[in-house]
């Protein structure tokens, strides 16, 4: 078995990070690590992870996220960092941190104790190129070089329910060249599961494929 796994997912609205970080805390739960899966949304603190922590622990992850009763009625002094999830990095076994989306969102990895001198941190930002905001090669090396650190890219271009393979692979294109420009690499192409198995565990461009389940559509609370 490998070493620690620290990734912290960041990407602009709708990029897709939180499925993302949900689906490789499962990725490696099944493989028997201890995973503990941190929810960092400060930003948009109506749909995080807090309505799914229940269902999330019972597929074995440990979940540091606030519930929603703990945080009905405050209003804005409810999106603040919950202290468990200060001290993450130093929590046993592997940690997958869940920010905010955009600037705001990858800062609040600065509110973790020890995140600027852990030495297996990897920052990780999701793209889907179907987004205004990352649409070109030009948008995504803007985009992802206002984030600050950043240590790789995934491409999980997609429409919804309305994502072709097609669409997928345009997208693994464009972030590929991004990530050229950035000099960052390429850490995996996610598609949804049926599309995953017609793609194949490699993109056109040879990049690993992550299949994902959908979770976040539960979310709204």
């Amino acid at each position: 078995m490998t070493g620690r796994i620290v990734e912290a997912y960041i990407g602009e609205y709708a990029s897709g990070k939180s499925e993302s970080a949900i689906n490789r805390a499962l990725e490696l739960a099944r493989q028997g690590r201890k995973v503990n899966l941190v929810d960092l949304d400060l930003v948009e603190p109506f749909y995080t992870l807090r309505p799914l922590q229940k269902e999330l622990s019972g597929l074995g992850l440990e979940v540091i996220a606030w519930k929603t009763e703990e945080t009905l009625g405050l209003g804005e002094a409810g999106a603040v960092i919950k202290p468990a999830a200060r001290w993450a990095l130093r929590r046993e076994g592997d940690i997958i941190l869940d920010t905010g989306y955009g600037v705001e969102g990858a800062r609040t990895l600065n509110l973790l104790a020890g995140a600027a001198c852990d030495p297996d941190l990897k920052i990780l930002a999701v793209i889907n190129v179907s987004r205004p905001m990352t649409a070109s090669v030009k948008d995504i090396v803007a985009e992802v070089s206002a984030m600050g650190r950043v240590d790789g890219l995934i491409n999980n271009t997609h429409l919804a329910e309305e994502t072709t393979v097609e669409l997928v692979q345009a997208g693994a294109r464009i972030v590929a060249d991004a990530a050229a420009i950035l000099d960052l690499p390429v850490v995996a192409t996610l598609a949804d599961t049926k599309l995953a198995e017609i793609i194949g565990p490699a993109d056109c461009l040879g990049n690993q494929v992550r299949p994902l389940q959908r979770f976040m559509p539960k979310a709204f609370w």
